[in-house]
């Protein structure tokens, strides 16, 4: 079992106590220290884990697993976190761990692997990369180097609290800054465990995911792609223009992957950032769709926003609503739905905090905003 773990204060202590409990069970551990979620996945043999909270604030922190470079299923997840209920602390001493290793081999093969699998020559482009102060810091950097790019990086000093504070994919302002005051071709922008990435173009203009997935749909030559029920109705319409079919699941990466190996297709992704390329990889990764998008920059010589300009976003409308519960009843959703009468409206429950989502889309802005300031109003009232 590879363990690797992100840049919060609480990895270490929770990377011992995961590594000890799986110790104990039999499993040979081998603690590969920070390294990115999906460097995990790529070079985890048998099982792998990752001690992270990913994009949210450093006070959070959580297990991810996988077998075989897949992420566990829904009922696999439920059943660990069963077992959980209502265990304690055996007495006695905490075994010894079988196997630790250092971390540094494991990023130094993750570099490897990407630039062999995912590579091409990035020569004479300039990127702005943040790294969220997260598990990317490093590799990414050097990844995006050793493939010939100009790289300045942002968001590369961890020190245990700022990983994902005002910097990384949840929060591009200093990203689009840093670009906008400067000579560089695009800025991109990872979240704290490098599963996910957001870029800007040239001017410091942000584009997310829908867009990004759109450039790379276009330029890769797919004949189809995976999408959440989140994703912009201007991406479907392109996507149906240029006779890509688009297969669309609830929201969450693990869904889109599903769909994809369903299917036998390689590329999907999520508007918040998850993008996943199968041609050689098992899950989503950040540095991945990076490399990517900043070869399509390259060898189209195009600017990043003129390969975006091709889709038309609709305007849309979000609102986070924080709750006592998340248990959206059908009487509650009958409700919604008698309030989207002007647009597309998306009610789901977040799955790491205590907060609804909502979305709401439609022809102009202003319709967007009272959409979603109608049905956050009433989500509020119902379970807040």
């Amino acid at each position: 079992m590879l363990i690797g773990r992100d840049t919060r204060d609480s990895g270490p202590a929770l990377e011992r106590a995961l590594g000890f409990g799986l110790s104990s069970a039999g499993s040979t551990v081998v603690r590969g220290g920070v390294l990115p979620t999906p460097a995990v996945a790529l070079l985890a043999e048998e099982s792998g884990a990752v001690v992270s909270a990913s994009h949210n604030p450093p006070e959070y922190n959580g297990v991810k697993f996988f077998r075989g470079g897949w992420k566990l299923e829904d009922a696999e997840e439920e059943a660990i976190e069963g077992l959980l209920k209502g265990v304690t602390r055996p007495a006695g001493a905490v075994p010894a761990e079988r196997g630790q290793g250092s971390g540094s081999p494991y990023a130094d093969r993750y570099v490897e692997l990407v630039c062999e699998r995912f590579g091409g020559s990035l020569e004479g482009l300039r990127i702005v990369v943040d790294c969220a102060n997260g598990a990317m810091y490093e590799v990414a950097p050097e990844t995006l180097e050793n493939l010939g790019a100009h790289v300045v990086t942002i968001g590369n000093k961890p020190d245990g609290t700022n990983i994902n504070v005002g910097c990384g994919a949840t929060d591009l302002g200093l990203l689009a800054e840093t670009v906008a005051a400067g000579d560089f071709d695009l800025g991109v922008a990872f979240d704290g465990d490098g599963d996910r990435m957001l870029a800007v173009d040239a001017a410091g203009g942000e584009l997310d995911g829908d867009q990004i997935l759109a450039i790379l749909a276009l330029q890769l030559g797919v004949d189809a792609v995976a999408v959440t029920e989140m994703t912009n109705l201007g991406f479907h319409r392109l996507m149906e223009e240029r006779g890509i079919r688009v297969l669309t699941t609830p929201v969450g990466d693990r869904y889109i992957l599903e769909a994809l190996r369903r299917e036998g297709a390689a590329l999907g992704g999520e508007q918040s950032g998850h993008l996943l390329y199968l041609n050689g990889h098992t899950s989503g990764d950040g540095l991945v769709a990076a490399i990517l998008l900043a070869r399509i920059v390259r060898e189209s010589s195009s600017p990043l926003s003129e390969l975006a300009a091709a889709m038309e976003k609709l305007p849309q409308a979000k609102a986070d609503v924080e709750v006592r519960s998340k248990d959206i009843s059908p009487a509650l959703r009958v409700e919604i739905d008698s309030l989207a009468t002007e647009g597309r409206v998306v009610v789901r429950p977040s799955g790491t905090e205590p907060v609804v989502r909502v979305l709401a889309e439609a022809e102009t802005e202003e319709a967007a905003r009272n959409l979603c300031g109608r049905i956050a109003a009433l989500v509020s009232r119902e379970l807040g």
